[in-house]
């Protein structure tokens, strides 16, 4: 049982849409993203996602609306729903996910930006 620092996890990794695992609670795990641009259109089929933005404004994308996720705001992504996450202008967002370990980085698609391992931090 230890303190986190989110501030000194997030500058420990540099890598774009590569979520690092930074702690398990029960069958959940809490996953800290740096984000820049778009992502994939995607589902979960079985899971809801949390997003927690840490640093800058997320623009989460569904088929009938985009929700804007500012400073210190979450979103919940309820299972079954596709969305695309995406950032303005080039803009690096600073995001902590909560999603169960069985949680597929892309969902229902596989794509270039699929990560299937998550490192520890």
């Amino acid at each position: 049982m230890k303190t986190i620092n989110l501030h000194k996890k997030f500058s420990s990794f540099s890598k774009h849409w590569h979520p690092h695992q930074i702690a398990v609670v029960d069958d959940m795990q809490v996953l800290l993203a740096k984000i820049k641009d778009e992502f994939v259109w995607h589902k979960h089929e079985e899971e809801d996602e949390l997003f927690f933005v840490q640093k800058g404004t997320l623009e989460m994308h569904f088929r009938d609306k985009i929700e804007l996720v500012g400073e210190g705001e979450i979103i919940v992504v309820p299972k079954g729903v596709e969305h695309c996450p995406k950032t303005r202008n080039g803009e690096e967002v600073h995001v902590l996910l909560f999603e169960k370990l069985t949680t597929k980085h892309t969902g229902n698609v596989t794509d270039a930006k699929t990560q299937t391992n998550y490192p520890k931090i």
